[in-house]
C-alpha cells in the first residue's frame, strides 16, 4: 500500500508546533527557576527552606555559600506577624 506522501506536511506541522510548545514550556520554567528543573512533591519542610531561601536571597530558588547571614535576615520574618494577634 503506498504511503500517502499528502499526510506528511500536516503531521510534520504538528510535530514542530508540539516540539516548539515543549521547548518553549520547558525555558519558561528554567528562566523562572534560576536554570533549575521545576521542583515536584513539595513537603513542609523544603517550603520552610525555599522561604529561608528567600529571605536570604531574595528569590525562592536562591542559595548562598556566606556562612554567616545579612544583617536584615534577623529581622525580615514572617514569623513575628504571624503570632501577633
Amino acid at each position: 500500500m503506498p504511503l500517502p506522501w499528502e499526510a506528511l506536511i500536516p503531521f510534520g506541522l504538528l510535530t514542530t508546533m508540539f516540539a516548539a510548545a515543549g521547548t518553549l514550556l520547558n525555558v519558561s520554567q528554567r528562566a523562572q527557576n534560576l536554570g533549575k528543573p521545576p521542583r515536584y512533591k513539595i513537603d513542609e519542610w523544603d517550603e520552610m527552606m525555599m522561604e529561608r531561601d528567600r529571605r536570604l536571597t531574595g528569590h525562592r530558588r536562591g542559595q548562598q555559600t556566606d556562612p554567616v547571614a545579612s544583617e536584615s535576615f534577623a529581622t525580615n520574618s514572617t514569623w513575628y506577624t504571624d503570632k501577633t494577634q
